[in-house]
Parts: C-alpha cells; sequence; structure tokens
C-alpha cells in the first residue's frame, strides 16, 4: 500500500484498515513461530503499511488542531 492509496481513505476506512493489519499481522507472527510463514517479506511489509496509516491518523490529527 503506498502512501497515496492511504491519503485517499476516510477516517472510518483508516481506523478498519489498521485494525485488519494488525490482525493480519498477528497471524503472520503466529505463523513465523510455527515456522508456516511462506512469505517472509510480508511480515515486514504488513508493519509498514500498519506504519503508514497511523503516520496519516497523526498528520490529520495535527491538522484539525
Amino acid at each position: 500500500m503506498k502512501m497515496k492509496e492511504v491519503n485517499e481513505l476516510t477516517p472510518a476506512e483508516l481506523d478498519l484498515k489498521v485494525q485488519d493489519l494488525r490482525k493480519e499481522h498477528f497471524s503472520l507472527r503466529q505463523q513465523a513461530k510455527t515456522g508456516t510463514l511462506e512469505n517472509t517479506a510480508r511480515l515486514r511489509q504488513v508493519r509498514k503499511d500498519i506504519a503508514r496509516c497511523l503516520t496519516e491518523k497523526t498528520i490529520r490529527s495535527a491538522a484539525k488542531v
């Protein structure tokens, strides 16, 4: 997910996206621990997507003040 895509999300969609990504990250971590994770790069990608979404939320909240 690129920042351009994150910028286009509404605040409700952004919250939902963060929630979904956190669930996926948890699942991927469990797979990594059990040795069933096939795409190890996905773990890093999801973590960065979460950071992008949270950064956008922070930028939007700072702009409101």
